[in-house]
């Protein structure tokens, strides 16, 4: 019998293309805002693929 939660093979294709989007589009980690728009861009992947940007600015 198995327990917990097991994640979907969909959801593992859905991330990692968000991933590949992500990385290709010029979404990287290096400060928080930075972070929070790779995040973004990492489950929003198909708005990104439409040519909207999710950078995110903090304005620090």
């Amino acid at each position: 019998m198995r327990r917990g939660r097991s994640i979907s093979l969909g959801a593992v294709v859905y991330l990692i293309v968000g991933l590949v989007v992500a990385l290709s589009n010029g979404y990287g980690i290096t400060d928080l805002s930075s972070l929070l728009s790779f995040l973004l861009a990492l489950f929003l992947w198909p708005l990104v693929l439409l040519g909207i940007s999710l950078h995110v600015s903090l304005g620090v």
